[in-house]
């Protein structure tokens, strides 16, 4: 961080360098300060505060939790949902030969055949179902398929234009979490559906934003650092790290490999625009201090010993200080040396 840190610094010194020469320590080499000089064209304070090292890293604004939806299904694909629409508890994913692919709401996959006798907790997700979409006035939610279960299947297919058996499997309803946001439409109107083929790209409903972090940004990846995000349009939302991924990913050519590990960043407030995969500037923080000494960066001399220093003005005077460099964050740079104090001045370029 801090190699990083003093290259910034560098770089900003070599554009400030019209407007003095190299500072000159003394020949003893003690860190003592030069004698006094011509102060400079302009001045700054130096101001004791809180500073946050922040690096902008590339991200894309998109959805939480992308899974893939199959159907056990056979037949042809009559019926498919936009792309960015919304399905809730009891509507279609899909219709094959016209008949609809049911959304219910659980976290264990229909994998099985459910009737009269079968016992389990996927029966319970399904009398769960069952009793939220108004069907079964005497069914009792339990883990247990009973004659009342059998009766509001029965009633459940009939709305449905299902054939009236009395039993649910995999070609009528697909369990998933909660409601879901259609991302990218696999099957098509008139092409065959098969069981196990993938019908349908969902997510969850909440706005992320994912990053491919270069592995040597790595110390960015804090869970719960807050963040900040420019969304396309110009908006900043506030955001904090939710997830950081463990396993790096490798990808381009043999001569141009690329390592870097997945984050996500939930944000605190719903963005304005509507646009999927939009790409957006992700401001991280990689240091914060408090209560130090900072200068701007344009107030840095690089020393003819290879270290930097600042010019401290006194009245019609000024003498060039060493300096450490620390954090650096929004234009400023924490410095210590000898004698530097809050509400001191030092020398920065003319406007």
């Amino acid at each position: 961080m801090r190699k990083l840190l003093a290259a910034a610094a560098v770089a900003l010194v070599g554009a400030a360098a019209a407007w003095t020469a190299t500072a000159v320590l003394s020949d003893s080499g003690t860190g003592t300060a030069a004698p006094t000089r011509a102060p400079a064209p302009a001045t700054a304070e130096i101001t004791k505060q809180d500073l946050v090292d922040t690096q902008t890293v590339d991200g894309t604004l998109t959805y939480n939790d992308e899974r893939a939806i199959t159907t056990d299904a056979s037949g042809t694909v009559t019926w498919v949902p936009e792309e960015g629409a919304l399905i809730r508890r009891g509507r279609s994913l899909l219709k094959v030969d016209r008949k609809p692919v049911t959304l219910m709401y659980g976290k264990l996959p229909l994998y099985r055949t459910l009737e009269r006798g079968v016992e389990g907790p996927d029966v319970t997700q399904l009398e769960r179902n069952l009793k939220a979409l108004g069907y079964g006035d005497d069914l009792t939610v339990d883990d247990e398929f009973t004659y009342a279960t059998y009766l509001a299947v029965l009633e459940w297919q009939e709305d449905r234009n299902l054939e009236e058996t009395g039993k649910v499997d995999a070609t009528q309803v697909v369990f998933q979490p909660g409601e879901v946001r259609v991302g990218d439409v696999k099957a098509t109107v008139g092409r065959k559906a098969m069981p196990g083929q993938e019908a349908l790209k969902v997510t969850g409903t909440q706005r992320l934003v994912h990053v491919d972090l270069d592995t040597d940004e790595q110390h960015l990846a804090r869970k719960g650092a807050k963040v900040t995000v420019e969304l396309p349009g110009g908006e900043r939302v506030k955001g904090k790290i939710t997830e950081v991924g463990t396993v790096a990913q490798t990808s381009g050519r043999d001569d141009d490999k690329t390592t870097t590990i997945d984050l996500d960043i939930t944000l605190n407030k719903k963005p304005k625009t509507k646009l999927d995969q939009a790409p957006v500037d992700v401001e991280l923080e990689s240091e914060r201090v408090k209560g130090v000494l900072t200068v701007p960066v344009e107030a840095l001399l690089a020393t003819r010993e290879g270290g930097f220093g600042v010019e401290v003005v006194e009245g019609s005077g000024s003498r060039v200080v060493p300096v450490e460099l620390g954090a650096f964050g929004s234009g400023r740079v924490e410095v210590t040396g000898s004698g530097l104090a809050e509400g001191m001045k030092v020398g920065v370029p003319a406007a």
